[in-house]
């Protein structure tokens, strides 16, 4: 019975880990729904005024009404064929979000069935979810054909979502590369529900942008000497822009210091302005893109390798392995060896912020002794060690740092009472 406890609170943590794998069909149903029901809405309101209009057309008896009431019914069934077109793409898509919830609810399903880590199902479950998770780092990192090949080749395709983050990269590139807004717009629209419900200033900073980029573009033509047919129509068609997409927003400090930039030209170089004009934003603006792209389909901000993997390693952790004397390299004379996954040149950095191993029961050697830097020994364990290495009468060396630890002097030594 205790076993059986054991392995259900085991896979409600693997729930929490993996969260991501059922929401994300969530929010893309529900994003596909609403397309649907977006294009239904308008499709519906522009056909009942084409069909009032053409029936009080109609009610005229001339050979000339009747064929333009045929061309209009013409042009009515091309934009319903057309709709159709698009629900169909629609139903598609949906069927595919379906198979993949089922595929995924059955590989959590398969972890609840599981009566002992020791069972070979367990092994075979966790390298089924180890390759996901590699599959999940490699498009989080842009490699999206590698990620494909991997889903593919383990047979795992319904399990990850490489579709949706080649998407997102795809946005996110526009942004950072193309330095266009378009796609990341068309997104936000899309999207414009979840956003407002998160309180998300994407699409007001892509705004913003493409104001920024007027102006730039009206200072320049100025400064080329095109006059009133350049610049300044496209100051006056960046105020324009202003008006309409950016008055509606609480930041007033924001908005004084883009209205500023009507005054200060980009090689100026006058602050807060030139941080404006700095082409640094795009990259601002794809890494605030992915951020928001992630928090609304549920996605951490970190590879969910990087979590299972801080899981794991602070387990693991001990104050020691990120001593100013910790070294990943096999050193007899130190007692930090690659054995330790912490103290690896590969895990150290990524193990740094995580919190330290919790124990319930603590294990103390006899006798222990605590150095002035506040490392704790046995007291037989740190004689033989200072013997061993040949310390000087009167002194002891921290054994963290062999031959070139640090030295004190034996009466610095203090015993340690456990309470």
């Amino acid at each position: 019975m205790a076993e059986l406890t054991t392995t259900k609170l085991n896979a409600e943590s693997h729930l929490l880990l993996d969260q991501p794998l059922l929401r994300m069909p969530y929010e893309l149903s529900r994003r596909n729904f609403k397309n649907a029901q977006r294009y239904l809405e308008r499709e519906t309101s522009t056909l009942l005024t084409s069909l009032s209009s053409t029936s009080k057309v109609a009610t005229k008896a001339s050979g000339e009404t009747h064929e333009n009431t045929l061309e209009s019914l013409d042009a009515m069934i091309s934009k319903m064929q057309g709709l159709k077109r698009k629900l169909e793409g629609l139903h598609e898509e949906e069927g595919k979000i379906h198979r993949h919830s089922k595929a995924r609810l059955a590989h959590l399903q398969d972890l609840f069935e599981v009566q002992s880590l020791v069972d070979v199902k367990y092994d075979e479950w966790s390298r089924i979810r180890l390759s996901r998770l590699l599959v999940d780092y490699l498009l989080r990192e842009g490699y999206s054909d590698a990620a494909a090949h991997l889903a593919q080749e383990k047979g795992i395709e319904d399990l990850v979502d490489v579709d949706a983050f080649v998407a997102c990269h795809k946005i996110e590139r526009s942004l950072r590369e193309g330095r266009r807004t378009g796609e990341a717009l068309n997104w936000c629209k899309e999207n414009g529900q979840g956003l407002k419900k998160g309180g998300s200033n994407l699409e007001f900073q892509l705004r913003l942008q493409q104001y920024i980029e007027m102006v730039r573009q009206g200072h320049e033509a100025g400064a080329e000497g095109k006059g009133q047919g350049g610049g300044e129509q496209k100051l006056i068609e960046a105020r324009q822009h202003a008006k309409k997409f950016l008055s509606g927003s609480g930041d007033f400090e924001l908005l004084g210091r883009a209205a500023g930039l009507l005054a200060y030209r980009p090689w100026d170089m006058v602050e807060p302005y030139a941080s404006l004009y700095s082409p640094d934003r795009w990259i601002y603006l794809a890494h605030l893109f992915l951020t928001t792209h992630h928090t609304l389909y549920s996605l951490p901000p970190r590879p969910l390798l990087h979590i299972a993997l801080s899981a794991g390693l602070s387990a693991l952790k001990t104050p020691s392995c990120h001593s100013a004397y910790t070294s990943s390299s096999a050193n007899a004379s130190s007692s930090t060896t690659t054995v330790c996954p912490i103290c690896s040149t590969e895990l150290n950095a990524l193990a740094r912020n995580v919190p330290y191993a919790h124990h319930t029961k603590s294990i103390v050697e006899n006798d222990p002794v605590v150095l002035p830097n506040g490392r704790i020994y046995g007291r037989e364990r740190l004689t033989g060690y200072n013997e061993k290495v040949g310390t000087e009468k009167g002194w002891v060396r921290d054994p963290v740092g062999g031959v070139n630890g640090e030295r004190f002097r034996e009466i610095e030594v203090r015993k340690v009472f456990i309470s």
